[in-house]
């Protein structure tokens, strides 16, 4: 039986997210209290070194972490990946000077995290060309471009990382801040769900940046190092979501609808076995070396998050589409539709892997 919808919670921080799950997909009103709610629960803090200031454990901790907080409320678990992801670029930067002076605001809430790498993670597939420019000018290098889609912009204060294309071709990633000459956040983008995220776009003109904000100096070598904690974390979202899903099938299920109870237990199983496969090799060099095996994962999540819906509309039946009895169904269905399109993509990965299959095709007639 999956456990990482059910897994342990605070008490207080559990019965916060269920008492406004329905607030946090549907109005912007609640963003500005969600991050602090997770840092008070001591959230951001597990999977990160004693040292930094953390909880220890490891990465996939903060991946059952983000499920837990998913099974509850897609939108808080993708604000909760958006800021703990940035915290992993930090904790895996060289920067100590920078790891030192943000991780303390990140790690209490009172400052918000973005990861801005969407971009940067097509670019290292090959799928499209970096954003953001920079220039050097009397030894200061300024920075140009947008950021179109980013999370976790709040209000009061953010830290975001974006991926830049030097003027002699090479690339790079930086740290940038709110407060930085330059950057400017639009409005929040008007999504159908999930209205609590402050999601945003980032418009950057000629912002200065010194070596003291770069989180690494050559994007190509470190993006491929990082890949594994940005798309681990973000399958935290999927099993919290499908295991949410399957769980109230599994208590609606009687008599006239038992024909469901081997569906839900077989694809309860395969969520199990998948997410054991992807948290035990998050640590280790497996999916920075065979970085197919994750994408595939992460495509076949998506697809439990539909199935687990499918399974929770036949054992809810026609009182899933009753305002009432329905809304924790209805958030959830508007939830799933985030999962294929977040980047990267199912579209993305599958184009990808596609390629991948073809290069390997040559080589084996070669």
């Amino acid at each position: 039986m999956s456990t990482a919808g059910e897994a342990s919670l605070p008490s207080d921080i559990g019965r916060w997210l269920d008492g406004n799950a329905a607030d946090l997909d549907a109005a912007s009103e609640g963003s500005s209290a969600l991050l602090p709610q997770l840092a008070q629960a001591g959230l951001f803090k597990i999977g990160v070194p004693a040292r930094d200031g953390g909880a220890g454990a490891d990465v996939s901790d903060a991946a059952r972490a983000i499920a837990a907080v998913s099974a509850r409320s897609l939108a808080a678990g993708f604000v909760f990946w958006g800021h703990r992801t940035f915290i992993e670029y930090l904790l895996q930067s060289p920067n100590a000077a920078l790891r030192e002076k943000l991780l303390p605001d990140l790690l209490a809430g009172r400052r918000a995290g973005a990861t801005g790498l969407s971009n940067a993670m097509k670019f290292l597939n090959g799928l499209e060309a970096l954003q953001v420019k920079a220039t050097s000018h009397d030894r200061a290098v300024h920075i140009n471009g947008t950021l179109p889609w980013v999370t976790n912009l709040r209000k009061e204060g953010f830290d975001v990382a974006a991926a830049v294309q030097g003027d002699d071709h090479s690339a790079f990633i930086v740290s940038l801040s709110s407060d930085d000459d330059g950057v400017e956040r639009s409005g929040d983008l008007d999504l159908m769900a999930m209205r609590a995220t402050n999601t945003a776009a980032i418009r950057i003109t000629r912002a200065e940046i010194g070596e003291d904000r770069i989180i690494h100096a050559d994007a190509g070598k470190w993006l491929p190092q990082v890949r594994p904690a940005f798309l681990g974390l973000q399958c935290g979202m999927s099993i919290g979501l499908a295991s949410r899903s399957l769980a109230e099938a599994r208590k609606l299920v009687g008599r006239d609808r038992g024909v469901l109870t081997g569906p839900i237990e077989r694809l309860t199983a395969e969520l199990d076995d998948l997410e054991q496969r992807l948290l035990s090799r998050l640590i280790g060099s497996f999916f920075v070396e065979q970085p197919v095996h994750l994408f595939r994962l992460r495509i076949r999540f998506a697809e439990i998050v539909n199935e687990a819906l499918q399974l929770e509309l036949g054992a809810t039946g026609g009182k899933a589409y009753l305002s009432g009895p329905g809304e924790g169904y209805q958030r959830r269905l508007r939830e799933s539709a985030f999962v294929p399109v977040v980047t990267p993509s199912l579209v993305q990965l599958r184009t990808v892997i596609g390629a991948h299959e073809q290069r390997s095709t040559k080589r084996e007639i070669a």
